[in-house]
């Protein structure tokens, strides 16, 4: 009896030992799981030390490599306590938010609505999320940094592959 009590501890004990790795509960795509480890995200502070917001970032090139091979591209999303809209090379104002890859403005840039083709990347979704869709010219290094004159963000570094 005492042979059998110490053998089925062992078997419980082994019966939680799984090969599963940490996205088989979630049944996600191999988008969402490249875009799950793309993800990158910083407070948008003001030069008082207030944060006025949150900025995040998906590298697209890194999560649909065969569409995205021309330019760098990134889909942005942005919660900003002040309503701002990004800077646009075509129309600019002194008072939008300017992002920046590697100190370089981008060559394009799309605000998107918040049901958009890259919305299943993320499980953020809200009315106060402003997103957007930036492209960059092609560059060695990837820091991308959101400023203005108030505020700016931590600078997320990507790495190419």
């Amino acid at each position: 009896m005492k042979t059998f009590l110490i053998i089925l501890t062992f078997l419980i004990f082994f019966t939680g030992c799984s090969s599963k790795n940490a996205f088989y509960q979630f049944k996600m795509d191999r988008a969402q799981e490249l875009s799950a480890s793309s993800l990158q995200s910083s407070k948008i502070v003001s030069k008082d030390g207030e944060v006025s917001g949150v900025f995040s970032a998906i590298y697209l090139n890194e999560v649909y490599p065969r569409a995205f091979n021309e330019d760098e591209y990134f889909f942005v999303f942005l919660y900003i306590k002040e309503a701002k809209e990004m800077y646009d090379p075509n129309s600019p104002t002194e008072s939008d938010l300017r992002l920046k890859l590697s100190s370089e403005l981008p060559i394009k840039i799309e605000k998107l609505s918040e049901d958009n083709q890259f919305s299943h990347l993320v499980d953020i979704k809200s009315d106060w999320n402003q997103y957007y869709i930036v492209s960059f010219k092609q560059t060695d290094t990837l820091n991308l940094i959101l400023e203005n004159g108030k505020s700016s963000s931590a600078v997320l570094k990507y790495k190419k592959e």
